[in-house]
């Protein structure tokens, strides 16, 4: 019997029992055919390899995250992925959508098309992500309805306006959810929602959303399995209690791994979904147990029965590993066909101009002056109690903190307070909003640091200790056309330019990777303190990331959904 490809003398992982059996396995078409004990006696092969007693695992499967986090196209990213052993993802790209609407979702699945790893989309379902910004697009039922006509989705991406489906049943979110219910009512709903418990948890299940991959603690995971929610763990939510409650209790069904936010530098140096995996099991779970909550659990949720397993007529998706405790990767196959070798070379070849012409001009703000970080002020000369952004390290939530600055003149003294100057301006030309506050705690001590890759929304957001320096940070993105910028004493000592949206570069992987790092290296120089500076700082505009946020319409107070005066 003739077969495309013979594998021998491997250890092959089988889903269905966690563990792995001796054999052998036969590909044909791109697909396994054959798992077994059976070879050359049996088979004729047009390949055969020798696996040497290595062990075989599905591709690996991260069925929540957003590539425009690496800042680099999808070409790019998937590269970078499956020298990594990720073979299938479900990405979001709600950061294109908040730019450009529905033409940036289909602009990135289109870019996506010719890519090794298979991606399938989801919807992002909150663009805006609350009415409390102003974004380049939005995504409303129409294009929702639209994108599942004309495109290959897996899901609807993650819910992120969590407030407003408990407190207002009118909202757009809710009449979405309500829409794909009665429309779509198979179609997968992903969730975002942190902290939430009792009651107002179990309203948002009862509204269609079973998914949460945001930050966990035990207590949590307890109440969403108990719930039937399915759980997406996240790094940051790999604790040791997190994982002592994983390793410990019978919850293999109701998790799997994801990354959700993967800098290129990390991405570079540190890897994936499968550097997760080989955290896991540094922290005591048994590879087996690790494999499949990145391969067959992800696949199930996403409802994708032709992969995430080794097994006859599921896809060819597999990873030869030489070392399995280590999660040490030597070969990637690709609908059986190999993608990856550690031992042979690994070229990159970049396209230039992968993009309509329009998304390289999406910066309509014209050049700032230091009069433009003066803070308006409508009270009286004296000292006022102030509501503080405070940035904590380990996290990219903020507390509310409050500490005194002084108003003269109709404007605020911040220079002479303790804290710097936070603001982010409209850069899409619709109205020209400015939104000023206060920021402290792990954050920057001296310069400036400006930036248009500022969740969700992706306006220009500035933090600084001086008008100078924050006129300069944000001239040079502004002129750019996007990216970031970090400057001390009028000097830039690092630029990342991200022309595609404001957000996005189609430099090579390794250049992007050195870049990312070179600014992280400044950031922290200016005195940031935190484990990712750029995903902290980028995510001081996400108004669904508790507590204390800030938009061009003004300071946000996530816990109530409203803007708040930067006054107590």
């Amino acid at each position: 019997m003739y077969v495309d490809t013979l594998i021998l003398n491997i250890q092959v992982y089988n889903s269905y029992f966690k563990t792995f059996m001796p054999g052998n396995v036969a590909v044909q078409d791109g697909r396994f055919f054959y798992i077994g004990n059976r070879g050359t006696e049996t088979f004729e092969a047009g390949e055969i390899i020798e696996g040497a007693g290595r062990h075989m695992i599905p591709g690996l499967v991260d069925i929540h995250l957003h590539i425009e986090s690496t800042m680099v196209t999808p070409e790019t990213f998937s590269y970078g992925l499956i020298q990594n052993g990720v073979t299938t993802i479900v990405p979001e790209p709600h950061e294109m959508a908040n730019v450009f609407g529905i033409t940036g979702v289909k602009e990135m699945i289109r870019a996506s098309q010719d890519c090794v790893v298979d991606m399938f989309y989801a919807i992002p379902s909150s663009v805006p992500a609350t009415a409390m910004e102003t974004t380049g697009g939005a995504i409303e039922l129409e294009d929702i309805d639209e994108l599942l006509r004309t495109e290959n989705i897996s899901c609807l991406g993650e819910i992120m306006n969590y407030v407003d489906v408990i407190a207002d049943p009118d909202c757009k979110t809710n009449r979405i959810l309500e829409h794909i219910r009665k429309h779509y009512p198979n179609l997968v709903i992903e969730g975002h929602v942190p902290k939430l418990l009792d009651l107002d948890l179990h309203r948002i299940i009862f509204a269609g959303v079973d998914s949460d991959h945001t930050h966990q603690t035990v207590e949590g995971m307890k109440a969403r399995i108990a719930a039937g929610m399915f759980l997406e763990i996240q790094e940051k939510s790999m604790t040791d209690d997190v994982m002592n409650y994983l390793i410990t209790n019978d919850v293999s069904e109701h998790f799997c791994f994801v990354t959700d936010d993967v800098m290129t530098d990390s991405l570079f140096k540190r890897g994936h979904l499968n550097n997760l995996v080989k955290k896991a099991i540094k922290m005591g779970m048994e590879p087996e147990r690790a494999i499949y909550a990145s391969s067959f659990t992800p696949a199930r949720r996403m409802r994708m029965h032709d992969r995430g397993a080794i097994a006859p007529g599921k896809i060819a998706d597999f990873v030869l590993l030489s070392d399995l405790r280590e999660f040490a990767i030597a070969q990637v196959y690709k609908n059986g066909r190999k993608v990856y070798d550690a031992a042979e070379a690994y070229e990159q070849v970049v396209k230039p101009n992968q993009f309509p012409a329009h998304f390289y001009e999406s910066v309509k703000l014209a050049p700032l002056a230091e009069t433009d970080f003066d803070v308006n002020i409508d009270a009286a000369d004296g000292t006022y109690l102030c509501r503080v952004m405070m940035v904590k390290d380990g996290s990219t939530f903020t507390d509310e903190h409050h500490g005194e600055a002084r108003v003269q003149d109709g404007k605020l003294c911040w220079q002479e307070s303790e804290f710097g100057l936070i603001t982010v301006m409209d850069r899409y030309g619709i109205n020209g909003n400015k939104g000023y506050g206060l920021i402290g705690g792990d954050t920057i001590k001296r310069g400036a640091v400006a930036t248009t890759y500022s969740h969700d929304n992706h306006n220009l957001l500035v933090i600084g200790h001086n008008p100078h320096d924050m006129m300069v940070a944000a001239n040079e993105v502004i002129r750019n056309q996007g990216g970031f910028c970090a400057v001390e004493d009028g000097n830039v000592l690092a630029f990342l330019h991200l022309p595609v949206g404001g957000i996005l570069t189609e430099e090579p992987l390794e250049k992007t990777a050195r870049e990312v790092e070179a600014l992280r290296r400044a950031m922290e120089s200016l005195g940031y303190k935190h484990y990712n500076p750029i995903m902290s700082i980028s995510t001081h505009s996400l108004p669904v990331s508790p507590a204390l946020k800030i938009t061009d319409l003004g300071l946000i107070d996530v816990n109530k959904g409203k803007v708040v005066s930067l006054f107590v």
